[in-house]
């Protein structure tokens, strides 16, 4: 038999059939609908779209706020201390925080950094009520909000996910689906039922219209910047180009693995993505950044709970604004939240609950927060002094032309900076990319931590074939609707994993917690059997 036969039979021996073709013929029904009839099919989605925001906004923010209180609980409380599994951590602290930022938006965080203060300089958030747009008083409420939306919940949703599916993985033996979070009510031999194969499937499908709609964004962001410096004009035929060029390169980066692709791309993200940081900072106006990033971090922290909960309708633009912005920046994650708490999964083996809770929004705001302030802030100041006119492109060319502008507007080492920046917004899709179709290697292969070759190849070529037919025919609204309606369950799929988190640890940990000696996962440590075992000896005497 050939290698390439081997692969082949390799690929259909490790496939979970429901999974794998319910999964698939849900997304290409999607696709051949968009390829058919596209005006007709973006109606739909459009009206499906519009219902889920107008019936049920408020129920995507208070989930997302009461994930991040469940949070804030781990890491504090004293559950923190059980771990997932018995064994040692596979990656150090770094390395593990790396691959977890990669994994998640930080790819949307490159592209809006530039980008989402000035539109909230612009037009200001109606939560301000008074405040004049492109005032000094508009700046600091803008970066507020760009550090609200991006510095701490969006993460909160990956983090519950990731901790519920690790922990039923690695203490209660369920597969290594999305599924496993269903362990507490279904229990984790069955996680494999019928209830299970839905979530998957579903997960299936979300991770792929979570993921096109990044894959689009930054494909957009090639064209608009040829467009916009140099004139080039790619038209359709060069849509696709680009996003086929970009699955090339991650398929590659995929195929050499976890270990030899992620992990190392991941941390050359990091190193990257802080010298673009601190060059920024150094570069622009340093103390003036540092003056609004101070009054912003303020409104932010005294803010969080009004700008959470804030679902006013007093006015139809202001409820378009928090559905088009809020509740849009929670739904996207959720549609990315059972590949990305997937892979958090994989990469969490051994790890304290308190450690993983951390890294998923503690240390993410602490690398997100800094690059809005001095990013988000710069485009500001550029804008508000005069020093550079990014306004005026992004209202033609869209949000994907800023970036090109703020750098290429810095001294010295704009132009350096300017590439760096396409090549972080790259790199950082590159990996979430390569995560998501392991991801979805390893729903539809029933758990499989190393799937085949083929099986992430066909994968990635069909992640690149969503985003391609939803930028072609319907653009960034297509994509917009696509990750808010994928997203929509996965708020009651994370509520339902917090919940049985909840229950797991009260139930059968709580009263482990409140011993001297905790062991790693909650069960007797072998003094302690002995102990009981000898005092069960005492009784039966």
């Amino acid at each position: 038999m050939s290698s390439a036969d081997g692969a082949w039979a390799e690929f259909l021996d490790e496939i979970e059939p429901t999974i794998f073709a319910f999964g698939a013929a849900l997304t290409l029904v999607f696709v051949g609908a968009f390829s058919l009839r596209p005006d007709a099919a973006y109606d739909v989605v459009l009206a499906v779209r519009q219902w889920i925001l107008a019936q049920f906004n408020w129920f995507f923010l208070i989930a997302m706020f009461a994930f991040v209180l469940f949070l804030l609980f781990v890491i504090f409380g004293p559950w923190g201390r059980l771990r997932l599994g018995d064994e040692e951590p596979e990656y150090s602290f770094l390395s593990y925080f790396a691959m977890m930022y990669s994994a998640g938006l930080a790819a949307g965080i490159v592209f809006w950094g530039p980008a989402e203060a000035l539109f909230h300089y612009s037009t200001v958030p109606p939560i301000a009520d008074g405040v004049q747009a492109q005032t000094a008083g508009a700046m600091p409420v803008a970066v507020q909000y760009a550090i609200f939306h991006w510095g701490l919940t969006q993460w909160a949703c990956f983090t519950v996910m990731g901790l519920a599916i690790g922990y039923f993985v690695y203490n209660y033996d369920a597969p290594l689906r999305v599924s496993a979070v269903l362990t507490p009510i279904v229990g984790a031999d069955n996680v494999d039922g019928p209830l299970g194969q839905i979530v998957d499937i579903l997960a299936v499908f979300a991770t792929l219209g979570g993921v096109a709609t990044s894959l689009g964004f930054i494909g957009q962001q090639f064209i608009t910047g040829l467009d916009f410096q140099w004139g080039i004009q790619l038209g359709d035929i060069g849509t696709v180009l680009v996003i086929t060029g970009m699955v090339v390169i991650f398929t590659v980066s995929l195929v050499l693995g976890v270990d030899r692709g992620i992990r190392r791309l991941s941390n050359f993200n990091m190193v990257l993505f802080s010298v673009l940081m601190v060059s920024t900072l150094v570069l622009g106006p340093t103390f003036r950044i540092l003056e609004l990033g101070t009054q912003a971090v303020g409104g932010f922290a005294g803010n969080f709970v009004e700008m959470s909960l804030f679902t006013q309708v007093a006015t139809d633009s202001t409820s378009k604004w928090v559905n088009s912005w809020t509740v849009f920046y929670w739904l996207w994650p959720l549609a990315w939240s059972p590949f990305a708490g997937l892979f958090i999964a994989r990469i969490s083996r051994g790890r304290s609950v308190r450690e993983v809770a951390f890294a998923g929004i503690g240390a993410t705001a602490m690398a997100t927060i800094p690059w809005f302030i001095i990013v988000g802030g710069a485009g500001v100041l550029m804008q508000f002094s005069g020093a550079a006119n990014i306004l005026g492109p992004v209202s033609e060319y869209g949000e994907a032309v800023s970036g090109y502008v703020l750098f290429g507007n810095l001294p010295i080492l704009g132009p350096v900076l300017l590439f760096g920046f396409l090549a972080l917004v790259t790199t950082f899709f590159v990996t979430s990319a390569d995560s998501s179709t392991l991801a979805v290697s390893m729903m539809t292969t029933g758990g499989k931590e190393e799937p085949s070759a083929v099986s992430r190849v066909f994968w990635a070529v069909l992640q690149g074939v969503v985003a391609s037919i939803l930028m072609v025919v319907g653009g960034v609204r297509a994509l917009q609707s696509a990750a808010i309606i994928t997203g929509a369950p996965f708020a009651i799929v994370c509520v339902v994993a917090v919940i049985g988190l909840i229950r797991t640890f009260q139930d059968e940990h709580g009263p482990v917690l409140l011993q001297e000696e905790t062991t790693l996962i909650g069960r007797p440590s072998t003094s302690e059997s002995e102990a009981t075992e000898g005092a069960a000896a005492t009784d039966d005497d």
